[in-house]
């Protein structure tokens, strides 16, 4: 059976075929009434227009870029990644663009994985996420003068089109609420050093002990990598320790529960002996036994925004502000324990 042409729906709707091109391309002097009524042929006849061939011509490629700096272990065991991409795919779907998406084991890799994708015109603009101090993908692309949006922030160039939690005031708020339920000698496990996310936690932490004129005690501060096995030994040391914490912020939910099952089988009770205050409120922190107080941060906005901010970009919108702020919220449940006194003999 031969295979439907665009002068196939132009005979039908009774239009020309450069008209059936221009409503295949959303041409905006094309009246509603003439552009449904080709849609309606193309329907009836079966007709899916050639992309390739389409973005040859206009010399876009209506795809976004994404290199997850994570194996596909890692990213299959944190709940975060699916959830951000769900909102960046729904952004895409809406705005009629794909997105081309590849993991890197390290850092080599995310950088030749994202020139490729550059240098080859496979994407009109790349998504970043989670950015290093001192990013060499983030140089690459300003030096290319190529677009991309940071979905977190990057350090050295706070100009950069990004969309980002507060994450200072979100550590902030996450270890307040300990001192107000009465902890004073309160631990804090970080993400890799490296990442700037893991710096501004780490950052809202401090500022809340400075402000409550509690001490920074450097043992109790662990940096963990964002995955389960971490959170298993992460506190290991910090909780043999005579002089030991009554109270954690966790900077990932999924450490926190590797955390929490460690403690759990050393014999330690949650809330009762440790109380545990998470980071990003994935589905399976209202389900955990006991329920985890964490901080939302809006994974599924995260992703969506971000996506959203890169194809008003690409689309030359005039573009408010280049950073956005989604913002955060504590979700209170039962991992924290009030303590109507300070008690040091825990």
């Amino acid at each position: 059976m031969p295979s439907v042409t665009i002068k196939d729906v132009a005979r039908l709707a009774g239009v020309s075929p450069s008209t059936v091109s221009r409503v295949i391309s959303n041409h905006p002097r094309i009246s509603k009434a003439t552009a449904e009524k080709v849609r309606q042929a193309m329907e009836t006849l079966g007709y899916h227009p050639n992309m390739t061939a389409k973005k040859l011509v206009s010399k876009s490629t209506k795809t976004l870029g994404l290199v997850l700096p994570r194996s596909a272990e890692e990213l299959f065991a944190n709940p975060f990644f699916s959830e951000v991409l769900r909102g960046m795919l729904a952004c895409a779907n809406q705005k009629q663009y794909d997105l081309l998406m590849s993991s890197a084991n390290n850092p080599k890799e995310e950088m030749e994985t994202v020139t490729r994708m550059v240098l080859g015109r496979q994407v009109d603009g790349m998504i970043l996420i989670k950015p290093r101090k001192a990013d060499p993908v983030i140089e690459k692309l300003l030096a290319l003068d190529f677009p991309f949006v940071v979905l977190g922030r990057s350090l050295e160039h706070p100009d950069v089109p990004a969309v980002n939690n507060d994450n200072i005031a979100a550590a902030f708020d996450a270890t307040v609420h300990l001192i107000n339920q009465g902890h004073r000698r309160i631990g804090f496990v970080s993400g890799p050093p490296e990442l700037v996310v893991s710096g501004d936690r780490l950052a809202g932490y401090q500022k809340a002990l400075s402000q409550a004129k509690l001490p920074l005690r450097d043992e109790w501060v662990i940096a963990s990598d964002i995955l389960p096995k971490n959170g298993f030994h992460a506190v290991s040391m910090v909780m043999n320790a005579p002089d030991r914490p009554t109270a954690f912020v966790v900077s990932d939910d999924v450490v926190a529960f590797g955390m929490i099952r460690e403690l759990v089988g050393a014999g330690y009770q949650i809330p009762e002996d440790v109380s545990v205050v998470g980071f990003n409120n994935i589905v399976l922190s209202e389900l955990s036994n006991p329920p985890m107080t964490t901080v939302d941060i809006g994974i599924y906005h995260l992703g969506y925004q971000t996506a959203r901010h890169l194809i008003r970009i690409l689309q030359g919108e005039k573009v408010p502000e280049p950073n956005v702020t989604v913002p955060h919220r504590l979700v209170i449940r039962q991992s924290v324990r009030f303590l109507p006194h300070v008690d040091d003999s825990l």
